[in-house]
């Protein structure tokens, strides 16, 4: 099969979908769930600094680069853009067929960040594409804020328990961020393919104390002063940083990619990944700051754009803090990471500052973390006292982890900048 004719059953597969809309539908634009408000839309606070956030993804199939060179077939989520044709009303208007040629072939691995902050609420719109390299599939794909705890059933992607959304439909998931810290997310509908397959993202919100003095939204900690971040509301000052760096460390199996792209069984029992990964990409490809480039599948299809986009270069001069909100999305491993020269003081673990009942903090300094598939952990690195051009690395203490399949050298790997 050549990529000519892939574009071609993307193109049919999209006339299938379109024509399977009702005519209204097919002759208008499609209101993404946004409410509109005086103060909250669009790109509005109020007056305790909470938001309305407004997102919308595609859910599909597309390629990712190995740093060795190896396309793999994904899943994956890619970020549409939101026109606002009509504030006054609920909803935004997008263009279908726009939508579907921007979110077809664009699987992003990871998915797009998301980042709100406490107190905002969030709508985040899903529009199931299809998947034009394996047009016999069907799945649905569902979101899942992993670690949320308020999360209502309908919008919690657990099959089970909620909704999944078919190829050609949209569903808005509804979220108010109550708790700061680091989370993840992922679809869950057949949850061990999918998330083998790439469906994965970093997503953390940023806690109400770092508005303390310019909305009033105090305590501020001890010494606060304007423009310092904080990890959670520690009340003390103590998760204060300065730069903060997301890094979602995932694996994938060769194998089992090959097989999902050319139609084979897939073998769960013998999931082996060799391919380990920080934010979607494999040393030296981790310190690269701009998206990779999509490249092809050997006789199979085309690509549509830009994939990996996410950078896991630390960079941070002399005298700063640098919070890396580390997490796991493995369905194979465990994975200890650390560094070497400069240690971490961790401050929270899943999305919980670490603090006893007796109010006095459980924070530890350490040069490694062990975490568990859908485990995460707040870890701040202090630069007082290095020299700029320095740097450091940050890696998988499992050493089989440092490699690109067979290459040495790889792997789970990236670089700590001090400039």
């Amino acid at each position: 099969m050549h990529s000519h004719t892939t574009r071609l059953q993307a193109l049919v597969a999209f006339a299938v979908l379109l024509g399977a809309l009702p005519a209204s539908a097919q002759q208008s634009s499609i209101r993404v769930q946004c409410p509109a408000s005086t103060y909250l839309h669009p790109g509005g606070t109020a007056p305790d600094g909470s938001a309305i956030e407004c997102l919308h993804v595609s859910a599909g199939d597309g390629f990712a680069t190995m740093a060795d060179g190896k396309p793999l077939y994904v899943f994956s989520f890619a970020p549409l853009s939101i026109v606002d044709v009509d504030s006054t009303t609920p909803g935004i208007q997008v263009d279908p067929e726009q939508m579907m040629a921007d979110g077809m072939l664009a699987a992003n691995i990871p998915a797009p960040t998301i980042t709100v902050d406490e107190g905002d609420e969030l709508y985040l719109t899903m529009t199931n594409v299809g998947m034009p390299i394996r047009p016999d599939l069907a799945d649905p794909h569902s979101i899942h804020w992993h670690g949320f705890p308020q999360a209502s059933a309908v919008f919690d992607g657990v099959p089970e328990a909620s909704i999944t959304t078919n190829m050609g439909a949209s569903f808005t998931y509804y979220y108010l961020a109550h708790d700061s810290g680091t989370y993840l997310w992922h679809c869950h509908v057949e949850a061990t393919e999918h998330i083998q397959m790439g469906m994965i993202g970093n997503l953390y919100v940023r806690p109400r104390q770092n508005r303390c003095l310019t909305l009033g939204n105090g305590p501020c900690p001890p010494g606060h002063l304007a423009g310092h971040k904080y990890a959670y509301n520690d009340g003390d000052g103590s998760t204060r940083y300065d730069v903060a760096v997301p890094i979602l460390i995932t694996s994938m199996d060769p194998v089992f990619h090959d097989a999902s792209a050319t139609v084979q069984p897939l073998p769960f029992a013998d999931m082996r990944d060799t391919y380990f990964l920080l934010n979607g990409r494999g040393y030296p490809d981790t310190v690269d700051t701009a998206c990779l480039p999509q490249t092809v599948y050997p006789d199979i299809g085309e690509s549509n754009g830009q994939s990996q986009c996410v950078s896991s270069l630390i960079q941070a001069p002399p005298n700063n803090r640098v919070l890396l909100r580390l997490s796991n999305v493995s369905v194979t491993e465990y994975v200890t990471i650390g560094t070497v020269g400069i240690p971490m003081l961790v401050v929270g673990r899943d999305a919980r500052l670490l603090r006893g009942d007796n109010g006095v903090n459980q924070h530890y300094w350490t040069n490694s973390v062990t975490l568990g598939g859908g485990e995460s952990a707040d870890a701040i690195i202090d630069t007082t006292g290095l020299t700029s051009g320095q740097k450091y690395f940050l890696y998988a203490k499992n050493l089989h982890f440092l490699s690109n399949d067979a290459e040495n050298f790889g792997g789970a790997m990236t670089e700590i900048w001090i400039q």
